[in-house]
């Protein structure tokens, strides 16, 4: 059984209330129906009539109070949640929802200000970022190749705390959802000082930080990306190195690499690339790329329900 296959089935044994608030678009309705007939989870159609009049007042209400002192004005506030996904967002924050997935109509700086401003910041992980699952088929590498590439979409140029806060939460991630002990490489252009760089020195306070907060996992860095993933080069670029050869959390040392690597990826290796998916959030939630397809919506759903259980 693949990676995909295997995330759904594992949503399927304990099925979680999963809302997708984008209603109108032919992708959702499609993945909708798919997420039904599958069991993956159980999933509602965000539409306006599906949200209680009384409810959505209130939410109103909380979410002005949540933001009134960065100036959002009442008035702004209830035309904010003629948008379902804002609705949708509070119902998950109430409890009515275990998660939402949007984003296939939105921006991921819409999705993004939902999460962040109705869920909240996990206190653990202390920031906001992003990650997808890449499954690579007939690729040696990572967990047969299978990987988590973090953040390719939230932090445009990610400080050294904040790249140990992707690390961790990726790694979190691939344990909970992949069942797989995370091994993280913090990629760069130089390999353990080759280059001397800016960039080296923020991945080593990173490691730094990363290993006050997380000491028992698994990561290295500097590395470039073949040292972090061929074996053979691994030995001669980083002999003795703790995940080289056999990295498969692959965190970028900014927004670029990240997002650039993980398309070139999807497209030129033919890879499925699952995500965006939000992390460090008190709350599961998925973004979508605005050019997904239906299949993107069910994995994503079936990702946000097994991070609910």
């Amino acid at each position: 059984m693949d990676t995909i296959s295997r995330l759904r089935e594992k949503a399927r044994a304990q099925k979680k209330r999963i809302a997708l608030p984008e209603y109108n678009d032919a992708r959702v309705k499609e993945a909708y129906a798919i997420i039904q007939k599958e069991g993956i989870a159980d999933v509602t159609l965000l539409t306006p009539e599906r949200v209680n009049p009384e409810d959505k007042e209130r939410y109103i209400q909380e979410f002005y109070e949540l933001r009134k002192s960065k100036g959002v004005s009442l008035e702004a506030v209830r035309k904010q949640f003629e948008d379902t996904l804002w609705p949708a967002a509070m119902m998950t924050r109430d409890g009515k929802f275990d998660g939402f997935v949007a984003g296939a109509a939105h921006t991921t700086a819409d999705m993004a200000r939902s999460a962040i401003h109705c869920l909240g910041i996990s206190d653990r992980i202390t920031i906001a970022c992003s990650c997808f699952i890449m499954a690579i088929p007939d690729c040696p590498y990572g967990q047969n190749g299978t990987f988590i590439f973090a953040d390719c979409g939230i932090i445009p140029d990610p400080n050294s705390r904040q790249l140990a806060c992707i690390a961790l939460a990726a790694s979190d991630l691939a344990a909970k959802l992949l069942d797989i002990p995370p091994r993280v490489a913090f990629l760069s252009y130089s390999t353990k000082g080759s280059a001397q760089s800016k960039s080296a020195e923020k991945i080593a306070e990173a490691k730094k930080v990363l290993l006050g907060m997380a000491p028992d996992l698994m990561f290295d860095g500097e590395m470039q990306a073949d040292a972090a993933l061929v074996p053979d080069v691994g030995r001669i670029k980083d002999p003795g190195g703790r995940v080289a050869g056999k990295a498969n959390v692959l965190v970028f040392p900014n927004l670029d690499a990240g997002n650039i690597s993980y398309k070139l990826v999807e497209r030129l290796a033919r890879a499925r690339a699952v995500g965006p998916i939000l992390l460090g959030l008190n709350k599961p939630c998925s973004d979508l790329s605005r050019g997904c397809s239906a299949d993107d919506v069910v994995d994503c759903t079936a990702i946000t329900a097994i991070r609910a259980q």
